[in-house]
């Protein structure tokens, strides 16, 4: 373990200079998260929680306003009720599609767990497919990046009315999509096909620039707050947000039509979601470091490693190739073994619904699978490839990055 601390001081060294650079973002999105609180006049009564039907939750109608004041969006509908980022994102892909319309996933295959809303893997009952949505895919150019002429052709199809794009890499070896490169998607499509919707998967991507999807043309983000948004404090939750009507579509997603964003209640109160949001910006840029730490560490110890720790960054997960199952398996053991919760626990390979190969998964978290929370999971295929992503406190986020280091040395 001596040789690996020594190793640290090196990496920090190095890393210095991003840190700088991460914790100016942070501040940039602090200024325009406590803009949005003051401008709407928090106050501690909207923390209450209410009962039944919700209507009138003045805790839930105020962090809406404010959630479209920080992403740029006219309107935003962020619920207790969404299960997770999937759920989020297919509430987002139903706003705007409609029996023998067709979807284009513009940035290669959709994450593992959405291509089941799709209706790309398996059979699940009211998928896409199964409303008579049809399916289009432009895949990406050979470096990773999106291929832009061929987008624009594919989405000149006028039964094209959504376009999705992915902007964390999932569990593929591409970089993550920045703001700027959202934006030249959505320039492309929208001056062939005004009428599709451009509909971003924003999860692990919030916070990590100081501009939001809405704020460069897209028409509507989807995400988790146990992710980088409720800033490690949301127990639960998802949200929406962008064109007014596509949210309100979504709503009736979520509810049933009719009734759409009108109900809801809030029976534990908001507290956590106004104090999570509050604390995003800082909490994503542990994360951040966390990530830029542990690349550092992994290049000095001969492993391949994305993004380098000093590239732009615009989401807050690192991947590293072991290309042994093995190396994966005791890098996530060591994961878990560093963690604040369930350090006891020993995390195996297992067939995790959505997922069509076995996942190992290392989460010693507060929130049960918050992945702002360092975590580390990987599909046991090859390269073998662990996606760690999280850390709510750098100083923690670096001991669970040595812990699963040491896993494979020692």
């Amino acid at each position: 373990m001596d040789s690996i601390f020594e190793l640290s001081k090196r990496a920090e060294a190095d890393c210095a200079p991003v840190f700088r650079r991460i914790d100016g973002v942070a501040e940039e999105n602090t200024k325009k998260v406590l803009s949005a609180f003051q401008k709407r006049r928090v106050a501690a009564p909207m923390f209450a929680g209410t009962t039944g039907y919700g209507y009138d939750d003045q805790g839930r109608d105020t962090l809406e306003l404010i959630w479209a004041d920080v992403f740029g969006a006219e309107k935003a509908l962020v619920r207790q009720n969404f299960v997770n980022g999937t759920h989020a994102i297919g509430a987002a892909l139903f706003a705007a599609l409609r029996p023998g319309d067709t979807l284009l996933a513009a940035t290669g295959a959709p994450y593992d767990t959405l291509q089941s809303v799709i209706g790309l893997t398996g059979d699940y009952p009211g998928n896409l497919r199964q409303y008579g949505v049809r399916y289009a895919q432009t895949d990406l150019l050979p470096d990773g990046t999106p291929d832009i002429e061929a987008i624009q052709r594919a989405a000149a199809d006028p039964a094209v009315r959504a376009v999705e794009i992915q902007r964390s890499s999932g569990y593929a070896t591409r970089p993550a999509l920045s703001v700027d490169t959202i934006r030249s998607i959505c320039d492309a499509v929208h001056a062939v096909n005004p009428r599709a919707a451009v509909i971003v998967d924003n999860c692990y991507g919030e916070f990590t620039e100081t501009r939001e999807p809405c704020e460069a043309g897209a028409d509507l983000i989807a995400g988790s707050l146990i992710k980088n948004p409720g800033g490690g404090l949301a127990p639960t939750g998802g949200y929406v947000a962008g064109r007014s009507d596509l949210v309100d579509a979504a709503a009736m997603r979520l509810t049933v039509p009719g009734i759409g964003g009108e109900c809801g209640c809030s029976p534990y109160g908001s507290r956590l979601f106004y104090q999570g949001l509050f604390m995003a910006p800082h909490v994503t840029a542990q994360a951040l470091k966390t990530a830029v730490f542990a690349a550092r560490m992994t290049e000095l110890l001969g492993f391949h490693s994305r993004p380098a720790y000093d590239a732009p960054r615009s989401d807050i997960i690192q991947s590293i190739d072991f290309g042994r199952p093995e190396l994966l398996v005791r890098f996530c053991k060591g994961i878990q073994s560093g963690s604040p919760v369930d350090s006891y626990v020993t995390p195996e390979p297992w067939d995790m619904p959505g997922y069509e190969d076995k996942v190992i998964m290392a989460a010693g978290t507060f929130v049960q699978g918050a992945s702002i929370e360092l975590s580390c999971d990987g599909p046991m295929r090859e390269p073998y490839t662990a996606y760690m992503q999280g850390g709510i406190t750098y100083e923690a986020g670096k001991l669970g990055v040595l812990s699963g280091l040491e896993s494979l040395i020692g």
